[in-house]
Formats: C-alpha cells, sequence, structure tokens
C-alpha cells in the first residue's frame, strides 16, 4: 500500500481544479463513483496501481497525490504519540484519518508538540548549567555574600543610636563600596544569563569557546592536511581567550599528527569502498581503530558521513571534547549518561567496544551505532600516573551497515534530565519525571 497523507483530500482538490465529476474519475479509473466518494472522504486507502491510475486521470505525478506538504505534520503527530503518558496508546496507525477528518486539531496538536520539545530543550540546558555551572555558581555565591554584608552593615547602623561619627562613616563607606560591588555581580549575573538564551553554543568556557570555533570550521581544518602545514600555534591564534587558544593549539597538534598517521585521500578512497564501518576501516587500512575515530570526525563536508558525531572523555568521565548530532543530546556540564559505551569502554582499555544505542526521554526511539575505544598512556615515564582518554563515534544506526546479534540499549544524556523510568543506572531522580 501506498503511503497515504490525506490522499483522498488531494485527489478531490485536484478533480475540482479541473472540473471534473465524481463519475467521470471513477470511469477513467476503473472504479465506482461512490468509491471514489470514500477516498475523497479519506474512508479508503489508495494501493499503488489504483493511485498510478488516477493520477493519470488527473494528469498528475502519483507522488503529487501520495506526498503532499503533511509530512512534518505526521512527524510531529508520531513523536508527541511517543513521548506521551504512560498507560496512554494512541492509535499511530489511525493518523491520517485523524488528521483527514480534523486536520485543525492535528495542527494545534503538532504545533504543541513542537513547543513542548522546544521547551524540554530548554529545561534540560537550564538544569544542566544550574547544576555544573561553576561560573553561574560563583557569581551567585558573590551576590549572597555581598548582601549579607550590606544587611549587616545596616543593621548596625539601624540598631544603634550612639555610634560615633568616625565610625559611622566607616560603615556608610562599606555599604557604598558593598553596594557597587554588588551592582558589578549582578550586571555580570545578568549579562551571562541572557547570553545564554543564544543557541547550544553560546559562549560559557573555554571548551565550549574552542568548540564553537572548531564547529565553525565544520570540524575539518583543510589546512592541516596539506602537506606542508602550518604551525598549530599560527591556525589557534584565531581563537579568542587565552585558555581557549590553548586548547585549540594542543587539539591541532594532534590533528596534524592524525593526518600525517592517515592522509585525507586515502581514508576518503577506503570510505568510498567499504562504507563508515570503523572497524573494516581499521583492518583495510593497516591503521589504529582510536585513529580511524578521531579522522572519521575530521572529514570535509560532503565526505563526512552524515548525521555523525564524537565525544572524547578523561578518566573522571568528563567530556572535553564534543561534537554533537542531531537527536543524540550531549551534556555540557556534569557526567552523562553512565550507560553510554563510552565509559565501557573507560573501564575496559584497548578493547574495542559496539553497541546499538537508542535514544531515552522524549523524542525517544532513535537509533544510534557507537564505535568507543579507550587508550591509556604514561607520559610521566615509568611508573607514572596512567592517563586515559575513550572516544566513541555515533553513528545513526546502519549508517556503518548494521551488525547483527547486537542488542539496543536505551540511553539518555544525564539523569537529571532524562525521563527513562526504569533505568537501572540512575544515580538521581529527573526532573521531567
Amino acid at each position: 500500500m501506498a503511503r497515504l497523507a490525506l490522499t483522498g483530500t488531494r485527489v478531490r482538490d485536484r478533480r475540482l481544479l479541473l472540473g471534473m465529476k465524481q463519475a467521470d474519475l471513477a470511469r477513467a479509473a476503473g472504479v465506482s463513483p461512490a468509491y471514489i466518494n470514500l477516498i475523497e472522504h479519506n474512508r479508503r486507502r489508495v494501493g499503488p496501481d489504483l493511485l498510478a491510475a488516477l493520477a493519470d486521470a488527473l494528469a498528475v505525478e502519483p507522488a503529487a497525490l501520495a506526498e503532499g506538504a503533511e509530512g512534518p505534520l505526521f512527524d510531529a503527530l508520531r513523536e508527541a504519540a511517543a513521548t506521551g503518558e504512560a498507560g496512554l496508546q494512541p492509535e499511530i496507525d489511525r493518523a491520517e484519518e485523524f488528521v483527514g477528518r480534523f486536520p485543525g486539531w492535528a495542527g494545534l496538536l503538532a504545533v504543541r508538540q513542537g513547543q513542548v520539545a522546544r521547551l524540554t530543550r530548554e529545561i534540560a540546558a537550564l538544569s544542566d548549567r544550574l547544576a555544573q555551572d561553576p561560573f553561574l555558581s560563583a557569581s551567585l555565591h558573590e551576590v549572597l555574600s555581598v548582601v549579607t554584608s550590606l544587611h549587616a552593615s545596616s543593621a548596625i547602623l539601624a540598631e544603634t543610636e550612639d555610634i560615633e561619627p568616625e565610625w559611622r562613616s566607616r560603615f556608610h563607606r562599606n555599604i557604598h563600596a558593598d553596594s557597587e560591588r554588588l551592582a558589578g555581580a549582578s550586571a555580570a549575573l545578568v549579562s551571562y544569563l541572557d547570553q545564554e538564551r543564544a543557541p547550544e553554543t553560546a559562549l560559557a568556557s573555554p571548551q565550549e569557546e574552542f568548540e564553537r570555533w572548531l564547529a565553525g570550521q565544520a570540524y575539518h581544518i583543510a589546512a592541516l592536511e596539506r602537506a606542508q602545514a602550518p604551525g598549530p600555534a599560527s591556525l589557534a591564534e584565531a581563537v579568542s581567550g587565552v585558555a581557549a587558544r590553548a586548547l585549540a593549539a594542543e587539539y591541532l597538534g594532534r590533528y596534524r599528527a592524525d593526518a600525517l598517521a592517515l592522509p585525507l585521500d586515502r581514508l576518503a578512497g577506503a570510505l568510498a569502498t567499504h562504507g563508515a564501518d570503523p572497524v573494516r576501516l581499521a583492518a583495510e587500512l593497516d591503521a589504529p581503530f582510536p585513529l580511524v575515530l578521531r579522522r572519521l570526525a575530521c572529514l570535509p563536508p560532503g565526505v563526512c558521513p552524515e548525521g555523525l558525531g564524537l565525544v572524547v572523555c578523561d578518566a573522571s568521565g568528563t567530556l572535553v571534547f564534543r561534537r554533537p548530532t542531531a537527536g543524540f543530546a550531549l551534556p555540557r556540564f556534569g557526567a552523562a549518561c553512565a550507560l553510554w559505551p563510552l565509559y565501557e569502554a573507560l573501564a575496559q582499555p584497548v578493547t574495542p567496544v559496539f553497541r546499538l544505542i537508542e535514544t531515552a526521554g522524549r523524542g525517544a526511539g532513535l537509533r544510534f551505532a557507537a564505535h568507543a575505544w579507550c587508550d591509556r598512556a604514561f607520559p610521566g615515564g615509568y611508573g607514572g600516573p596512567a592517563v586515559a582518554r575513550a572516544t566513541m563515534l555515533i553513528l545513526p544506526a546502519g549508517a556503518d551497515g548494521g551488525r547483527g546479534g547486537v542488542g539496543t540499549r536505551v540511553v539518555g544524556s544525564t539523569c537529571r534530565i532524562c525521563g527513562e523510568p526504569a533505568c537501572v543506572a540512575r544515580r538521581e531522580p529527573s526532573i521531567l519525571g
């Protein structure tokens, strides 16, 4: 059966536009006028053969009758059904009938679903920031400290009548100085919070500043792919902020070393032949697995697999690098979901980890293929501490060719904003219920 999204409505509109009677259309399509009437009221499904006959009679392409512009509307309704309340089971298979009979209500529900999704994202971002942002915590502490000092000084002046003029003047100077501190701290805090109403890439830390710059380059530094490349430090000068520039220089140095170890043309050629499976690519190119993971995330637009994401964490589990991908939320601060394959790899170094993962909470049901690996190094020499770093490549499920016999694991972003009700690894209750 063809997928019908108000096909009957479009058949009727096209017939009326041509000034054709139902009987004439029925005769041309080889069905009865009563059946055409049911189709036009979206009461009957239209098979591929009948759809082709109707399109021929109406002088349009079959796709013009079958597809239309309602795709986003049905997507929104499916998302609303997938994220509904527990115990409610919307009739997804009757979505076409609902849209056909009540297009206004369907459109309103789709708009409300979009608003719910947007507000949920904002709540998640605000909760993440309130819980983990060091700048916000320090700013609030500064405001509270100054308010406490002002309260103490003003209480002494209000409750003590016989203060000597010299001490009264001293208290007045203290109150004036504290009020200036409060005004400055409050202005900085308001400016910072206003800034955070910008998109997800708004500046807040050196790491975010560096990642914003890298996203502006589409994660591909063409200058470092050439045989004669400029120094990473000179390229890092484009990043504002001393700390962010230092992060950029470190990353670009590693980028250059990776580009020399696995040139772009070799990787692009193998990718065209074997697809985005990093295991096959590593075997074909005789390259280390983590190198292939990193290089896949540095391919230029048009060559890079669509929907690719990459995260890197250190031994503490802190995300030290993020290349986001649509549908897979990455926390900006604090710990991520403990069920990520990234942390599974961290617990078993130099062992490749592959998992099919599915997103939890609102927008649930998106599936990804995750490849993870953990390296251990001893930069301090023998007897020094081991430094671990884990990398996870994220691809839409099936983009790497798929792997049979692998179960799907439901994961979230971080516990505070994950609504998965039966998670065995939950650290704290979710604000989303």
